[in-house]
């Protein structure tokens, strides 16, 4: 950061200083679209030595970009878009960013503040639109207060619970002038995150831990948020606890840990939801006891007791009730508790637990089925087994769509580390995948990024076919290619009497067709014996690369638990077949 951009004594615009205030801030990266009201900020982007600008092709994907991007690096992805349309386009992606605590500031232009609540054109409340939304939002009334709001937005993003912070900058406030001061340190006294845990809660904590004798470690994605991995690695492996995973947990415990079971809950193993509903202890660090892991929380672990670390006091005693609940950071907490159990030597005796559930993985495989399944058809579950052991474990980011193909992509494909598997959670967004892939290729030019993805959400934002290609992001992706909205069309199998309301999809575009008129390289794969070579080819292109592989309609995600059951009455796992 040079000195004359931190702290410039001469006049500049309005729209300089936000510019000014990102490359403070050291941002080198801004996803976008551009339009009327944000002209002024684009105009002094221009100009800017540091920061290279993404432009995507809808506001919603620049959203997705900047959260894969941020998701992928762990710092906070910048957006930037216009006001009206171009602001209520990217509420979906903001949305999906709350919902799954990614840091975020979006940078919105707004009519000029004479203007505001006339209806006049491109107007929209975009603070009050996203309020529920956002971790915080600001609308700059003063050209003065533009560096203090972008220094407190950045901050409020990427601290305590991360999330976006929307900046509503109006035109008339970007054409100011302002004597640019950028400020070295926040001052906001009512936002102060609790990092470190109730030392009194810590030891109860470990206290209970030692007089258990089934705990579990319920991972979520506070453990990767937190940069926590290796204290909840150290923890497990120390003391022998297994650990079950949520969607947004996967890569915080590698797959190669013997303890780590895997994903929990709707889609979960067979084993991991038993080892979690039968255990006596659970230890829930970074998650928030979704409905997608629980299942009908009436009927949840009922002999468990729960120690829950939270950084965001609203999680603890939400859906499930905390015997010992610590507000705090999950890797400085984890840390403090490590540093307990050994200062006083606890020790649960957990033996005769590791090998009851490790008895369970043997007998209850996630897939039963193999590649002759289904003869002649490929076998997602087998082709995304393949695709697995030819990514590089160490160099490699797996983002999903939303679907059978998430699910699937959950299950079979396997990751060492954190921040290497990007996919909507909370909000289930389709077509997030694409553009999160792009902004996590951005980041990452050096990795190989695949897509896992399906036919329907693919389409929600193929446009941003187009970013990839300019941009020079060379990502792969899998259409597992159905014909259908596959996973609601597997809810109307199951639960609807096989009445396939508007999810079959028979007019779906000639994917390859598609991606090559956007100028990548892409295929179709239509057997079980074409899978491997394709892939190869695939991870080999130095260019944007699509495969178009076909599966049959039938296929269905197992095990699944229902809506409203319980984790003990999933379908489809093994030992639950006829």
């Amino acid at each position: 950061m040079s000195e004359n951009k931190s702290n410039r004594k001469e006049k500049i615009t309005g729209a300089q200083a936000v510019i000014a205030s990102l490359e403070a801030e050291g941002v080198e990266i801004v996803f976008g679209y551009p339009g009327g009201q944000a002209i002024q900020m684009y105009d002094a982007l221009f100009d800017s030595p540091q920061i290279r600008h993404v432009l995507a092709r809808h506001e919603q994907g620049a959203v997705h970009e900047a959260d894969g991007y941020a998701r992928a690096t762990g710092g906070v992805g910048v957006v930037m878009v216009t006001s009206g349309p171009g602001a209520t386009n990217a509420v979906t992606g903001i949305a999906t960013a709350y919902m799954d605590s990614v840091p975020l500031v979006v940078i919105s232009g707004q009519v000029p503040r004479s203007v505001i609540g006339t209806d006049s054109f491109q107007e929209s409340d975009i603070v009050g639109i996203t309020m529920p939304i956002v971790k915080h939002s600001y609308l700059v009334k003063s050209a003065d207060e533009i560096a203090r709001t972008i220094k407190n937005a950045f901050h409020i993003a990427s601290t305590g619970r991360p999330g976006p912070v929307l900046v509503d900058v109006p035109s008339d406030v970007a054409a100011e002038s302002v004597v640019f001061s950028y400020p070295d340190k926040v001052n906001i006294p009512s936002y102060k995150p609790t990092y470190k845990g109730n030392a009194k809660q810590v030891r109860a904590a470990a206290k209970l831990i030692g007089a258990s004798m089934k705990p579990v470690l319920y991972v979520g994605g506070g453990v990767v948020a937190s940069g926590a991995s290796d204290a909840v690695c150290r923890l497990a492996r120390e003391y022998r606890i297994p650990v079950v995973t949520t969607l947004m947990a996967k890569g915080a415990i590698p797959a190669s840990e013997p303890l780590n079971l895997g994903p929990v809950g709707m889609h979960g193993s067979k084993y991991a939801n038993m080892a979690l509903n039968k255990s006596d202890l659970i230890i829930a660090v970074g998650a928030r006891f979704s409905d997608r892991v629980t299942g009908d929380p009436e009927k949840f672990a009922p002999d468990a007791s729960v120690i829950h670390i939270d950084i965001d006091p609203a999680e603890i005693g939400k859906v499930r009730a905390a015997q010992v609940p610590i507000v705090g950071d999950a890797r400085i907490v984890t840390e403090s508790l490590l540093e307990v159990m050994e200062a006083h030597e606890i020790r649960p005796d957990t033996d005769r637990w590791v090998d009851e559930v490790f008895a369970w993985r043997d007998r209850y495989p996630i897939l039963e089925r193999g590649a002759d399944a289904y003869p002649g058809e490929i076998v997602p579950e087998v082709a995304l087994q393949i695709l697995s052991t030819m990514l590089d474990p160490h160099n490699s980011i797996v983002v999903t769509e939303v679907g059978q193909n998430q699910m699937w992509a959950a299950q079979f494909v396997n990751r060492e580390e954190p921040r290497t598997f990007l996919s909507s959670g909370g909000l289930g967004t389709m077509g997030y995948g694409l553009p999160a892939a792009i902004g996590a290729a951005i980041a990452f030019p050096e990795k190989q990024v695949v897509l896992i993805a399906g036919d329907g959400s693919l389409q929600m934002n193929s446009q941003e076919m187009a970013t990839a290609a300019v941009s020079g992001a060379a990502v792969k992706v899998v259409v597992l290619n159905n014909r259908a909205l596959g996973m609601v069309r597997q809810w109307q199998k199951l639960f609807y009497e096989g009445r396939y309301s508007a999810t079959e999809l028979e007019d779906n575009p000639d994917f390859v067709k598609l991606a090559e008129a956007y100028s990548w390289h892409a295929e179709r794969v239509e057997k079980p014996e074409e899978v491997r070579a394709a892939f190869e080819r695939m991870l080999d292109s130095d260019v944007p690369y699509l495969i178009d592989m076909r599966i049959g309609r039938e296929q269905s995600v197992f095990p699944m638990v229902a809506p409203g059951a319980s984790l003990a009455e999933a379908i489809g796992a093994v030992g639950n077949r006829s």
